[in-house]
Parts: C-alpha cells; sequence; structure tokens
C-alpha cells in the first residue's frame, strides 16, 4: 500500500477537549504524519465551516485536504485556506427530500413534544438539528418524526449524539442518504480509494455508523465505554469484526488517547504506516 486516506472526527478524537489526559507530542507526532505526500487527511466532524477553523486555528491542527462538516450532509475541499464545496455530494442527498428545504421539514414536525430546535448557525440545506434533554426517550422521538415524514414521502437519517459538556441530546435530521459513513464511503469512490486504504477515527455516538460498516475504523481509548460496546456489539451484528479497533494505549509510549490513538489505529490496519510516522519525525 502507498496511500492512506485518513478520516477522524475532530472533537474528543483529534482534539482533547475530554476530561482525559493527551499524549505529549501526540499533536505534533500527528500534524507530522498527515503532512507526508501519501496521506490524504480529511475531517468528519458535526461542525460546521466556522467551528472547523476556529478548531483549526486554537488547537493548531494541520489543515485536511477535505472536510466533511455537519454530521455528513456537507463536503468542502480544501485547497490552501480556500473551502470548495462539493456539488456533487449535493446533488447525490437532495433527492431524497424532493426540494424541501429545512424549515418546510421543521414545520412538519413542530407540533412533536421534546424538540427544541437548534440556533440558526446550527442548520443548514441538508440539515435540520434539534436538541433533546436527556430523559426524553429518543427512539420514540425519532419513530414519531419519522412515521411524519414518511407520510410527506421524505427519506431521512436521523443521527443521535450527546454533548456531554452539556448534558444534552443533539438529533439531527438529514437526508437518507446522507451522513458520515454516506459521506466517507461517497470520498472513497469519488477519489478512487479502496477500503483497504481507509481508516476512520471517531469517539461518539454519531460515529456509530462508520464504526459498524466495512469502513476500518478505530475507537481512540479515551471514548466512553458506553461507546465502546455498542460499536463492538453493531460491528458483530453486522459481521464487520474485523473493522473495528479500539486503541489501548502503548503505541510509541503513549496512552491511546485522541491523536495517539488515531495513529495506533492506523498502525493496526496498515503496519507499513509506523514507519512512516517514525520517518516524518526524524
Amino acid at each position: 500500500m502507498s496511500r492512506l486516506l485518513l478520516c477522524t472526527d475532530i472533537d474528543r478524537t483529534l482534539i482533547p477537549n475530554g476530561s482525559q489526559p493527551e499524549s505529549e507530542m501526540a499533536r505534533m507526532l500527528f500534524s507530522n504524519f498527515v503532512s507526508l505526500p501519501q496521506v490524504t487527511l480529511v475531517y468528519v466532524t458535526g461542525r460546521h465551516q466556522q467551528l472547523v477553523e476556529q478548531a483549526i486555528e486554537e488547537y493548531q491542527l494541520p489543515q485536511a485536504n477535505f472536510v466533511i462538516g455537519d454530521v455528513g450532509s456537507t463536503i468542502y475541499k480544501i485547497t490552501d485556506t480556500h473551502w470548495q464545496y462539493l456539488d456533487e455530494w449535493e446533488e447525490n442527498i437532495n433527492h431524497d427530500w424532493h426540494g424541501q428545504s429545512t424549515n418546510d421539514l421543521h414545520t412538519l414536525l413542530v407540533n412533536i413534544q421534546g424538540l427544541k430546535r437548534q440556533e440558526q448557525s446550527k442548520q443548514n440545506t441538508h440539515k435540520l438539528s434539534y436538541y433533546v434533554t436527556l430523559n426524553q426517550d429518543h427512539q420514540r422521538l425519532i419513530e414519531k418524526m419519522k412515521l411524519v415524514l414518511q407520510k410527506h414521502d421524505i427519506a431521512a437519517n436521523f443521527i443521535w449524539s450527546i454533548d456531554e459538556q452539556a448534558n444534552i441530546g443533539l438529533l439531527d435530521v438529514l437526508p437518507d442518504s446522507a451522513g458520515k459513513c454516506q459521506a466517507i464511503e461517497f470520498l472513497i469512490q469519488y477519489l478512487g480509494y479502496e477500503y483497504h486504504d481507509t481508516v476512520f477515527a471517531g469517539d461518539s455516538g454519531n460515529d456509530l455508523c462508520v464504526m459498524s460498516s466495512a469502513i476500518p475504523s478505530v475507537l481512540v481509548a479515551n471514548a466512553d465505554e458506553s461507546i465502546k460496546k455498542q460499536a463492538i456489539q453493531q460491528a458483530q451484528n453486522n459481521h464487520q469484526d474485523n473493522t473495528i479497533y479500539i486503541a489501548q494505549g502503548g503505541f510509541m509510549n503513549m496512552n491511546g488517547n485522541y491523536s495517539a490513538g488515531i495513529l495506533e489505529g492506523v498502525v493496526h490496519y496498515i503496519p507499513l504506516a509506523e514507519q512512516w510516522i517514525r520517518d516524518s519525525n526524524e
């Protein structure tokens, strides 16, 4: 293998904004590694463009080649600091809503109790986002929403996750053909990669769709134990046991949290990459 499509979540996967410690030098090792010409870096995140740029600046992250943003409802190609939206992706997902806007969908869902629409900055053409209190039965909410939208011939993908810092549930409504997993699969094909030269890294509930797919994936060691159990169970259910790896720590004397876990996972799938990592940091 001579190249790698490295796709990684940002919050609590690459950047250390969780409670667990970050290994010293891990982010520098990561940055040097992804600067190699054989590595194409993709950020896969719930953040929109402005918040991704903010994270890059605040945490001194390397610039990605592509950004899958808004939990998989947008894809951008990055050249220097120029963000170019991939119109091909919008064309790919647009048919699911038959021209309906997020405002149209919200109007249909407005009478469902327990949904609080998120700020306008967190909405986009193909992403309708709500806050849900953690004492709500989110699965029941999703079933109600699904029934309403199906009556109007709208095919939707519902993404549930938890903002642990704010102690609130996040529920995103996307076109059925959109999402982190679908967007990564689109990029694999769009760029001419194969699954075996792709690695995804994540830590949270909205990463589970990728973790249980055929895409080689790593859960960083700092991921919540419940997410680790769900990831293993879902991968087993989908007969994808060989495409899920949970970072343990120990690689290059690091703890497996955040970027250390990403590198550990890459080497698990692609042993040759260990030499790339060491060479890029000499």
